[in-house]
This record gives structure tokens, C-alpha cells and sequence, in this order.
């Protein structure tokens, strides 16, 4: 008898198991871009066409390349891009900002500027397998005010890999290399923003419905400047919990891992619709690129309803760097 139940026991967790990989992850490719759906609902969509401003903006703002709408498992949006803040904010995305080229400054993170900016290039691959998706894209970083002409200044390819994880949340990969076809390289100068993955969250998350914990147990009052393995952001929505977020997951081959954090404190903006966090390799310390050399930074997020405990994000952590 009782091995009988131990063997039922079992079964019902194999079960549990299947089913929460049961759906699988699809590509749909459409105008504006490529959809990832899980089973018939379109979780995370990466951004081909250029997205353009309000009337009265700069049209320098205007950009394609980055990830938007990313949602949770039910279907709460939690990104966002061109706030009135920070038209330059793109969903989730990862533009280098103070560049010195050729003893210039590049920045292709603050549009606005003119001076350098990263779009969309081309789709290399789209794949789907084993119950996961996986697009490849190149992306280019462009030198606006080289002395000649509008320059490439650093090619990028970006991976993108989307699959089922456990109690119905879902694992995005996002697997970035850089390299220069420039003379002389290009210096990724310290700087307190740049590179790596950032993340501006939905205007409805704010300092009294979101909270942010870090791998070192720090939260939004004392993560700026932190460096962290991983970063949970959660905050209320529509769905049945009441809750959604993201755990963001530096792998630990990464430059300067554990990575540099910027985070914006309480009462940023008013403490609404202010939720930005971002890995930032270079928030301490400059990096060199030298001609033709690739770089790779990789990261993973888990996208979950409801509540992801700190023990939850070291196993996550774990399973991703083993």
C-alpha cells in the first residue's frame, strides 16, 4: 500500500510537471514585427518597424529595435516605451551611452541629442523547436556625427529565446554580442547608464503598488549602484493575484558580473510611473572594444503572475548559470 501511494504520489507530480510545459511557443511575423505567442496568446513582441513620436516631438526619438509589449503569463502588460519622461525609453532594450570614438563622444541611448542611435537591422533566424521560439536579429549602432558621414560603429546580435518554465510563468533569453568594425576600437566609457539590459516598466507600477529586490537584499531605496545576480520587479495588475513582475537574471560569465544596477530611487518622477532598472556593465569601470572582437552579455528573465520569492530567484539563478 505503500508503495502504491508513493508511486501515485508520482504521478500526479509527472503530471503537474507536463502540464506546466504543455504549451508550447510560437513566431508570428506581422508589420510592426515578430510576436512570440504562447500557446494563443502573444506574450513578448520584438519591435522591427520604427515607431514613431506624438506630433510635436522629435522625430529623433523615433526608434525600432527593443521589445515591447512584454506581458505576464495572464496577459498584464508590464512594459513600456516613449513616456513623456523619457521619450527615449524603449520596453526593454540595451543602447550604450557614453561612447568615445576616435576621441569623440558617441551616445546612442539619449536620442535627442543627435549624436549616435541603434535600430533594427535585419532578421537572421527565426526558429521554433522543442516547445521553445528563438528569433536572431542584427541590430546597429550608428555613429550620427563621425567627421565623413552617418557610420556603423558597432554591429550587434541579438538572440531572443522564449519557452515555457514552471507554474504557468514563462523564460525569455536575451543573449547580446557586439563587436566594431572601427580603427582604433571604440572605449564604452563608465558611466551610469549604458549597455547591458534595461527595463522601463508600466506607467501603473509606481512607489506605493511595485517593490524591487536584489540578490544582495537590496530594494529600491539602496539597489542604485548595487551589484546583484538577479533583480525581481513586481507590482499590482489585473490578474487574479492581484500581482505580476519580472525576475532579470545576470549570468555570471557576464562583464563585472555580479553586474552594476542603475535603479531609479523613491519618489523619482513622483514617485509615479517611475519603475527603471537596468544591468549596467559599465556603471564603474570603462570597456574597451577592440576591432573585431565579439562580446557577449547574456541574460535571462522569468515572467511570472502572482509572487516570486528570493529563494525562488536563486534557484532560477542556478539553473540559468550551470
Amino acid at each position: 500500500m505503500i508503495r502504491k501511494t508513493y508511486l501515485g504520489l508520482i504521478g500526479i507530480l509527472l503530471l503537474l510537471s507536463t502540464e506546466s510545459f504543455a504549451q508550447s511557443v510560437s513566431l508570428t511575423q506581422n508589420e510592426n514585427g515578430v510576436d512570440f505567442k504562447l500557446g494563443d496568446r502573444v506574450v513578448l513582441t520584438y519591435q522591427t518597424a520604427t515607431a514613431k513620436v506624438p506630433d510635436g516631438v522629435k522625430k529623433d526619438y523615433e526608434k525600432s529595435g527593443f521589445i515591447h509589449p512584454i506581458t505576464s503569463p495572464s496577459g498584464q502588460v508590464l512594459s513600456r516605451i516613449q513616456p513623456k519622461d523619457h521619450y527615449h525609453h524603449y520596453g526593454i532594450w540595451g543602447p550604450w551611452t557614453r561612447a568615445t570614438i576616435g576621441g569623440r563622444e558617441v551616445d546612442f541611448w539619449n536620442l535627442g541629442d543627435g549624436k549616435g542611435r541603434v535600430d533594427f537591422g535585419e532578421i537572421l533566424s527565426m526558429k521554433e523547436a522543442g516547445g521553445a521560439a528563438e528569433l536572431n536579429v542584427r541590430q546597429n549602432h550608428l555613429d550620427l556625427t563621425a567627421p565623413e558621414r552617418e557610420r556603423l560603429a558597432i554591429k550587434e546580435d541579438l538572440r531572443i529565446k522564449v519557452k515555457p518554465a514552471d507554474q504557468g510563468r514563462y523564460s525569455v533569453d536575451y543573449t547580446t554580442t557586439i563587436s566594431t568594425p572601427l580603427e582604433g576600437g571604440i572605449l564604452l566609457d563608465d558611466y551610469r547608464y549604458g549597455g547591458g539590459i534595461g527595463f522601463r516598466a508600466t506607467e501603473v507600477w509606481g512607489d506605493a503598488n511595485s517593490t524591487i529586490l536584489t540578490s544582495e537584499g537590496n530594494d529600491r531605496k539602496t539597489a542604485d549602484g548595487t551589484a546583484a545576480k538577479w533583480i525581481i520587479v513586481q507590482g499590482e495588475t489585473k490578474d487574479k493575484s492581484g500581482k505580476s513582475g519580472i525576475l532579470f537574471l545576470s549570468h555570471n560569465t557576464n562583464k563585472a558580473h555580479p553586474e552594476p544596477l542603475r535603479v531609479w530611487p523613491e519618489g523619482q518622477y513622483d514617485g509615479q510611473g517611475n519603475v527603471f532598472i537596468e544591468f549596467c556593465p559599465i556603471r564603474h569601470e570603462s570597456w574597451a572594444m577592440q576591432k573585431n572582437h565579439n562580446y557577449t552579455l547574456k541574460y535571462r528573465m522569468i515572467v511570472f503572475d502572482g509572487e516570486l520569492s528570493p529563494q525562488e530567484a536563486e534557484a532560477y539563478w542556478k539553473a540559468f548559470v550551470k
